[in-house]
């Protein structure tokens, strides 16, 4: 990560060494704020269950292995590998066979809170030792499981080695904000903005470039990875618009309320503009074409299934309204996906002040926003190897 002054420029190595989800169990946490996340996955568990029941299987010689990609710190990662071993112990049952041992790789950024994950974790099953035991016991895991630092864009695992991909509501993270983005020289400069939504044609066609580098990148590394007969499922948002400025759900997180927050600050000399401009979030809805482009060029995976699902909204709105609690709510969202980057950019002092505007603006426009809340785009894949 390039400084200029104490403004941080977020380039691959850096962003690898810092990006996170806010660990920890506390209010603005991804723990406890990541529900919507497990609404959509919920929503969308039939999609993995298909994507499983295409799998060939034969008669287990070794352990089956999962892995999930950005797994971040909460109970969203536990409870898919969860019903992933489910789903294939049914399968090898139905099929006449005894179900293999279990694996579970939970992989993400070395910056990651692994420790309050594994916490999370429940204990392994082992009375006696033998699988079928660990399956019985209600409680307890009937797998076993490491954890793997890293960056998804590049290699993780020996070759040929993982039986399931999974990775859900992280592949629209990318590797680094465009270089040409928070270049005053170029025409993708993003003045004014921290993140694509309503920026101009150039802006968001380096985003679009950067994202299909990197799933290139994603796509070369697992096609070395995946055993024969293995295969990926994957989630991220994305969206419907052909106009890559539109980012559907994305612009709702990044380019709203809390685009409006950042502009406060410079509105009331907190900071500079350009501290503003050199701060953009590193995130991309594609679209389904973006996505397929990628794909067929790297020629390695079959695309099983490809498709925009529409989950649900990214906040829940009781009735009646309260405000200040929608307000609130809003902000640690916010604050639980991207504070580490705000944090290192502006300082802790600067931040507390920015994510209050947040809650203010968004708790003043919570009639306009429960009524108008869209649902989130996901692009969902299903892919085999060719």
């Amino acid at each position: 990560m390039a400084l200029k002054g104490d403004n941080v420029v977020v380039s691959e190595m850096n962003l690898e060494r810092m990006l996170c989800m806010k660990g920890g169990k506390g209010e603005a946490s991804y723990a406890n704020n990541s529900q919507s996340q497990a609404r959509h996955a919920q929503l969308m568990l039939h999609l993995l269950e298909g994507t499983l029941d295409d799998m060939q299987l034969d008669s287990p010689e070794a352990p089956f292995v999962v892995a999930d990609l950005g797994c971040s710190c909460g109970s969203n990662t536990i409870y898919i590998i969860d019903v992933i071993i489910k789903h294939m112990t049914k399968r090898y049952e139905a099929l006449g066979f005894e179900p293999p041992e279990f694996l579970a790789f939970f992989s993400d950024l070395p910056s990651n809170d692994f420790n309050n994950l594994f916490q999370l974790l429940p204990p392994l099953a082992n009375y006696g030792g033998t699988m079928e035991e660990c399956l019985a016991v209600n409680g307890h895991r009937s797998y076993f499981a490491a954890g793997v630092p890293g960056s998804f864009y590049r290699r993780l695992f020996p070759a040929r080695s993982i039986d399931v991909f999974h990775s859900a509501f992280s592949l629209h993270w990318l590797s680094q904000v465009p270089e040409s983005v928070i270049d005053k020289r170029s025409t993708a400069y993003n003045r004014g903005r921290i993140f694509i939504h309503g920026a101009n044609e150039s802006t968001a066609n380096a985003y679009r470039k950067q994202f299909q580098a990197d799933l290139a990148e994603f796509l070369r590394s697992r096609s070395l990875e995946m055993k024969r007969g293995g295969s990926m499922f994957l989630v991220c948002l994305g969206r419907t618009s052909v106009d890559p400025t539109d980012q559907g759900g994305a612009g709702l997180l990044f380019g709203t309320h809390f685009q409006d927050a950042w502009a406060d600050l410079v509105q009331e000399g907190l900071i500079t503009g350009e501290k503003r401009d050199n701060f953009n979030i590193p995130v991309y809805a594609p679209s389904i074409q973006d996505f397929r482009e990628v794909v067929e060029a790297d020629g390695s995976f079959a695309i099983n299934k490809l498709e925009v699902f529409k989950g649900g909204r990214p906040l829940v709105v009781n009735r009646p309204v309260d405000s200040a609690k929608v307000g609130r709510a809003e902000a640690n969202s916010c604050r639980s996906l991207c504070g580490v980057l705000v944090d290192a950019h502006i300082g802790d002092r600067l931040s507390e002040e920015l994510f209050a505007r947040l809650e203010r603006r968004a708790a003043s426009h919570v009639k306009e926003q429960s009524e108008q809340l869209p649902f989130f785009d996901h692009i969902v894949a299903s892919l085999s190897l060719v």
